[in-house]
């Protein structure tokens, strides 16, 4: 069983993080780079982050700038910033309230495929919702959770986006708990006009801890993918 090491930043800024991400990302790629030149078979290791982010926008990499709805001064008023990353997918938007889940795993250590990756990372959304009632699912060519797919009411509950690069992953999922659903009133989420979003607590109308849920999130993502966490 693969070991993921466990860290929990809190509220930190998105730059901040990003670094980071980009730090544990390199010293894994880094491993796999030294084990090839020498052949040799040393082990890499998988983390997985949690966070919060202050207000802030990011752009994907193949994203529409067009898709943001606030231009720099609107951004101050806001309290927010704007970030273009590295992360497929277009313009999504981070907040307080909202658990963000960044896994930087070695697929060689689990298995070369980044669309199953993705759909094993909406499964443990999924089963997380489902422990509050909520029956979410997949939206075919729209990657993330949404609830009442193919109709008119059709929202988002969870972003995903993520970057691969001989196979280790990095970026990873957002899910709405307790955020401001107002911030997404600035952009297109996602690049996807007319489509809504929610979170947790708006569809179960009453309060919910963070920490609650990123237990949950935890248990369906060690048996997900089949792990062992470590501090």
């Amino acid at each position: 069983m693969q070991k993921v090491k466990l860290k929990e930043l809190g509220l930190k800024d998105y730059n901040e993080t990003w670094s980071y991400q980009e730090t544990l990302f390199k010293s894994i790629v880094d491993v796999k780079i030294n084990n090839r030149k020498n052949n040799l078979s040393a082990k890499t290791s998988n983390y997985f982050l949690f966070v919060e982010h202050p207000h802030v926008y990011t752009l994907g990499k193949s994203g529409n700038l067009s898709n943001l709805l606030l231009n720099e001064e609107q951004l101050k008023d806001k309290g927010a910033t704007f970030y273009k990353i590295n992360r497929g997918g277009d313009i999504t938007y981070h907040g307080p309230g909202q658990i963000i889940g960044y896994p930087i795993l070695d697929l060689d250590n689990f298995f070369t495929d980044i669309h199953k990756y993705l759909r094993f990372l909406e499964e443990v959304i999924i089963k997380t919702l489902s422990e509050y009632g909520i029956e979410s699912e997949r939206s075919e060519g729209e990657t993330g959770v949404w609830l009442d797919v193919g109709t008119p009411f059709a929202r988002k509950i969870c972003a995903l986006g993520v970057r691969a690069s001989r196979w280790v992953t990095m970026h990873g999922f957002a899910l709405n708990v307790s955020t401001n659903l107002g911030y997404f009133d600035h952009i297109i989420p996602c690049g996807i006009k007319g489509k809504a979003v929610t979170s947790l607590e708006v569809e179960v109308n009453r309060k919910i801890p963070l920490e609650e849920v990123k237990e949950k999130i935890l248990k369906h993502f060690k048996a997900q993918f089949e792990v062992e966490f470590e501090l």
